[in-house]
């Protein structure tokens, strides 16, 4: 019996690996390709964030949000005519079976999606794949992720790509 149990752990652990490693696959392809524009942000770098003195409550949630992010990674691509081509790659590396589709987004030539994983109701990652006529763009972030906050987390960071995030906010509308 036990022999089973740990064959089926090992099998769980297995497939959350293989997950993460396709996305990291992807990354790895093609970030240190200098047609490509690689944006790393590591979990030390939202630490800093996160020792900044805060003048609003509404600032203090932003903060405490960013605190609890592990990373993200951005792969973009501009002036390709391969986007649509990236875009496919992309989907067909992430298992479909670990990630729900929070918002698909068709905008004349681009296709966007955002994707999350969750467990036991806390979101562990958030992905956007955009592929177009174009250009290419893939983001992963995670950790623990607060989507409430994460229309204002891309404002704070101020990183160009990040404004694909504001999407996920119903509330707001574009200025």
């Amino acid at each position: 019996m036990k022999k089973v149990i740990v064959l089926i752990v090992g099998m769980m652990i297995t497939v959350h690996l293989n997950a993460q490693d396709a996305i990291s696959k992807f990354f790895s392809k093609y970030e240190s390709d200098t047609d490509f524009t690689h944006v790393s942000v590591t979990s030390r770098m939202f630490g800093l964030f996160t020792n900044l003195e805060m003048d609003s409550k509404e600032d203090q949630e932003v903060m405490d949000a960013i605190s609890k992010l592990k990373g993200l990674k951005i792969l973009a691509k501009e002036n390709t005519t391969k986007g649509k081509e990236l875009y496919k790659e992309a989907f067909s590396l992430i298992p479909k079976s670990e990630y729900d589709e929070l918002m698909s987004v068709r905008d004349e030539d681009k296709d966007m999606k955002f994707m999350i994983k969750e467990k036991d109701g806390k979101i562990s990652e958030l992905l956007m794949v955009m592929g177009g006529n174009n250009e290419f763009f893939i983001l992963t972030l995670f950790g623990e992720i607060d989507l409430k906050q994460i229309s204002k987390i891309s404002k704070a960071m101020d990183i160009d790509g990040l404004e694909g995030l504001e999407k996920l906010d119903g509330n707001k509308k574009d200025k």
